[in-house]
């Protein structure tokens, strides 16, 4: 269930809440072979099966920034912002990739907003704490705390 903040009150408002979690997202080859090629990065152990069989993983997996990436489109499923001029990402504080993404496992992500302060430009700054998780798996893809700014 997404949840919706109406202006910059209502974003204030999420400060220390639970998103809770988005749908699951298979991650299959074609997604990781156009993500290599978008990147220029076709290591064997993101896009050759074959040799990936023999590797440490037993198969090939995606790239860690890829999981990174996909944490933009899973967010838009737990939270829509109203009511703004503009939101931007600000970056990120601290990125891990605990466990690696087998081609053809389910992810999902869990998000909270970690605090919420004002900028100055009439805005806020929002801290949302990310958990990638892989559905059957004791450890997350990917944790991550990432920062957005939103103006009224």
């Amino acid at each position: 269930m997404t949840i919706t903040a109406n202006g910059l009150a209502e974003i204030k408002a999420l400060a220390g809440q639970d998103l809770g979690h988005t749908g699951w997202l298979e991650i299959g080859q074609e997604r990781v072979n156009t993500f290599a090629d978008a990147t220029d990065d076709h290591q064997w152990i993101h896009v050759d099966a074959e040799r990936a069989k023999d590797g440490p993983f037993g198969g090939p997996i995606a790239h860690g920034y890829l999981t990174l990436a996909l944490v933009i489109p899973l967010f838009n499923e737990l939270l829509e912002i109203r009511g703004v001029k503009m939101g931007v990402n600000y970056g990120l504080d601290k990125v891990r990739f605990p466990a690696p993404v087998k081609v053809g496992a389910r992810i999902r992500l869990a998000g909270r907003v970690a605090e919420v302060e004002d900028v100055p430009g009439d805005g806020v700054q929002t801290h949302m704490d990310f958990t990638v998780e892989i559905d059957g798996e004791p450890k997350p893809a990917c944790v991550a705390r990432a920062i957005y700014r939103h103006y009224a």
